[in-house]
């Protein structure tokens, strides 16, 4: 028999934490046509390169689903224009799939694709925003929020659109007959019914008309996500310290909670009691963009290093930034080193000190 062609790359040495396939410990990685061919303990045959890994941690190719990368947008007509180079910006994270949420609209998405996804060296997705002009002050207007646009581009462009998003609608002036307080999230979750995809909620509560728990136990379904989850604005500790009941009800029925850190949505008085009590984040996500890439977040490796920080082990921290991030946007043949997936593939090394991480 021909002896087997060797392997394109062999990652050797290396400590292997690969939660999907409950691997964790010194094995060897390798990979054939871009693909992973085997993980083992010192496996046997021949490497066209082969990388010593001693000492650093090899994990899935991480996946930070909130991010802003339409970076040709035009946005000069009150539009969001603060968006980031996915290409520069996440691979050399260890970032090998990135989802833009909601920088654009449904007629917006066939150009984003055509000029930033398509041409991208990274993985990229793209949530559909519920305003068919994209995020920024189009949001406002609720005849803008088009579900039936909204989840025809979504279909039309299923290659690369995972789900729906809502964002920023209304937080502050009295609702009216214009702006009914759950106009943009009922909206949203119409087009995520049409198009039989997920919708993310970037939210504000205002009580009593639009209060946190009903958002995430009334209006969103299961599977559906609520990002920035640690947030100031969110009832998540009562004023005894303790992770609300509805918290956990709305896990229970499938909502999903992600991180989303962002320029002014993540404080560590709510994530570290909610991590503290069983009340971890599902995904670990940026929503990294211009205006919080030199300040607040800087990337996905420090937001992970402060969910450390806030009582995560590191395990679950890979975890949560591969699987369950794979799974909210329904392709889980990502988040993954099994044998035939696609060789996306993190190396990284571990610092322990003594650091300041910032919370907004």
């Amino acid at each position: 028999m021909p002896a087997e062609a060797p392997y394109d790359l062999l990652l050797s040495g290396g400590h292997v934490v690969d939660p999907a396939n409950d691997v964790d410990g010194i094995v060897d990685v390798a990979v054939r046509d871009n693909k992973i061919a085997a993980v083992g303990v010192n496996l046997p045959g021949s490497a066209t390169h082969t990388v010593d890994c001693s000492g650093l941690w090899i994990v899935p190719g991480l996946l930070d689903i909130h991010v802003h990368t339409y970076i040709t947008r035009d946005s000069t007509v009150g539009g969001f224009g603060g968006s980031v180079d996915g290409d520069a910006h996440f691979l050399k994270e260890g970032v090998t799939t990135c989802v833009d949420t909601g920088t654009a609209g449904s007629e917006e998405i066939e150009h984003f694709r055509k000029t930033i996804i398509d041409r991208s060296k990274i993985r990229m997705f793209a949530y559909v925003n519920i305003s068919a002009p994209g995020m920024g002050d189009p949001e406002q207007t609720v005849s803008n929020l088009d579900p039936k646009k909204a989840a025809a581009a979504a279909t039309e462009h299923s290659e690369v659109v995972v789900g729906i998003k809502t964002a920023h609608f209304w937080t502050k002036l009295p609702f009216d007959d214009e702006h009914p307080p759950w106009a943009s999230v009922d909206l949203s979750v119409e087009a995520g019914e049409i198009c039989n995809m997920p919708v993310m909620v970037d939210f504000w509560p205002r009580p009593p008309e639009r209060p946190y728990d009903d958002l995430i136990l009334k209006h969103l379904r299961p599977g559906d996500i609520h990002t920035h989850v640690f947030a100031r604005q969110f009832p998540i500790i009562d004023d005894d310290g303790k992770v609300y009941d509805h918290m956990f009800a709305a896990r229970e029925r499938g909502i999903h909670f992600d991180v989303g850190h962002g320029k002014g949505s993540f404080w560590y008085r709510n994530g570290v009691p909610a991590i503290m009590q069983g009340f971890p984040p599902d995904s670990i996500s940026t929503d990294l963009h211009m205006g919080n890439i030199h300040g607040h977040v800087h990337s996905m490796l420090d937001t992970m290093g402060k969910c450390m920080a806030m009582g995560m082990d590191f395990n679950e921290v890979i975890y949560r930034s591969t699987v369950t991030p794979a799974r909210a946007i329904r392709h889980t043949e990502l988040g993954t080193l099994s044998a035939g997936a696609d060789a996306d593939i993190a190396v990284l090394r571990r610092t322990p000190g003594t650091y300041s991480l910032r919370d907004c």
